[in-house]
């Protein structure tokens, strides 16, 4: 059975080896924790379709390696992405400290439309906890990101993350902010979307627009 869609994401999910971003992913398209999580070498990828504000999106999403080794690797995935998690380790500072690399990889690499939200991970070990949920949103605030923590191991908030940046996303589409047929957009619609805009009068000629733009 094909998968019908109204929207096609391009997802990435950013930060230091260690922060628990191959985790989140495991946690938001199999609904479990990734018992034996090791380093990622190079990219991982997952995909779901998920219904936000009454759309059909299918989420591709891009998991990077976060150690510097492969940074020249994953970096090539980075173009053409609409969304990204941007991941830090509550009981790491290291981790939190390396964001603002990290964050500025993403506008410079992607898009400078790129939609980020901040995750703070592994919410559940409070007890360990070197970065203060004040200190994090300060920094999401100063620096334009949707904030939220996160915990892989017991899913809270991580469908949420996902579901928030999508649905920003979409309401950037929906105002105009972003274009899914601008090249590079990291948007490309689906055969719902398409039909519909070859229904519709005002569409003219639709050639193409069922094409990749990622």
């Amino acid at each position: 059975m094909t998968e019908t869609y109204d929207f096609l994401f391009k997802f990435l999910v950013i930060g230091s080896a260690g922060s628990g971003k191959s985790c989140l992913l495991h946690q938001f398209i199999e609904n479990k924790f990734k018992q034996d999580s090791s380093h990622t070498i190079g990219v991982e990828f997952g995909s779901r379709v998920v219904m936000v504000a009454g759309k059909t999106v299918k989420l591709q999403i891009w998991d990077t390696a976060g150690q510097e080794r492969f940074r020249s690797v994953t970096r090539s995935y980075y173009r053409g992405a609409a969304g990204a998690l941007l991941v830090y380790d509550i009981t790491s500072r290291e981790t939190y400290n390396a964001l603002t690399n990290w964050l500025t990889d993403a506008r410079t690499l992607a898009s400078p439309n790129i939609v980020i939200i901040l995750c703070g991970n592994k919410k559940d070990l409070e007890a360990d906890r070197e970065v203060t949920f004040l200190e994090a949103s300060r920094f999401a605030q100063e620096n334009e990101l949707m904030f939220l923590e996160t915990s892989a191991l017991t899913g809270e908030n991580v469908e949420e993350a996902f579901l928030k940046c999508a649905r920003t996303i979409l309401n950037k589409i929906e105002s105009g902010e972003l274009d899914p047929e601008r090249m590079g957009s990291g948007i490309q619609y689906g055969d719902t979307t398409v039909r519909q805009l070859r229904q519709s009068p005002q569409a003219g000629s639709a050639q193409g627009r069922d094409q990749c733009n990622c």
